[in-house]
């Protein structure tokens, strides 16, 4: 997995990030949850780091979290524990039935954890925290395939909710 992310995944070079930082280096790690070798070690590492929480489900914010959570319902289905996923929007739909949150519904008192596939600030963990928080979900962990370590662990802590990575930017700078 590694592999794969160094060589598809991190560009050197100035960029601004969504946190509005500027960086000298950038991970694009949808470049490799997107494919298939990636989206499946992703889903089974990811699968592999919450088999002991038994959480109701798994999810997170729009677009990091897409293409990870696909790969992990059908590798949960496929390994006999199946695990619902879900997708929190920016906003609400405007129309329809006006939700935040897609996929099966989350019931009050949940127990689940959040993935994406970047964290820096941890900006999109934590709206995703408050937008859960108020459907009476809980948010027992939060995961990333690599964490910037620019303060996100920090921003979760706030709210009780530890950070897991796969990987650290500092692997890669390494």
């Amino acid at each position: 997995m590694f592999g794969l992310l160094k060589a598809n995944a991190f560009v050197k070079g100035k960029v601004i990030l969504s946190s509005g930082k500027e960086s000298d280096h950038y991970f694009d790690a949808r470049l490799v949850t997107l494919s298939a070798p990636g989206a499946y070690h992703t889903g089974c590492i990811i699968l592999d780091m919450v088999k002991d929480d038994a959480p109701d489900a798994i999810g997170g914010p729009t677009l990091g979290a897409d293409p990870m959570v696909g790969a992990i319902g059908s590798l949960s289905h496929q390994q006999g524990r199946p695990l619902n996923t879900f997708i929190i929007r920016k906003s609400p739909k405007t129309h329809g039935k006006q939700q935040q949150v897609e996929g099966p519904l989350l019931k009050k008192g949940a127990r689940v954890v959040l993935i994406d596939d970047v964290a820096t600030t941890g900006k999109a963990f934590v709206e995703s925290i408050e937008v859960l928080s108020r459907m009476d979900v809980k948010v027992i962990k939060a995961i990333c395939v690599i964490d910037r370590q620019e303060g996100a662990g920090a921003a979760l802590a706030k709210y009780g909710v530890p950070l897991q990575s796969i990987f650290t930017a500092d692997e890669f700078l390494k």
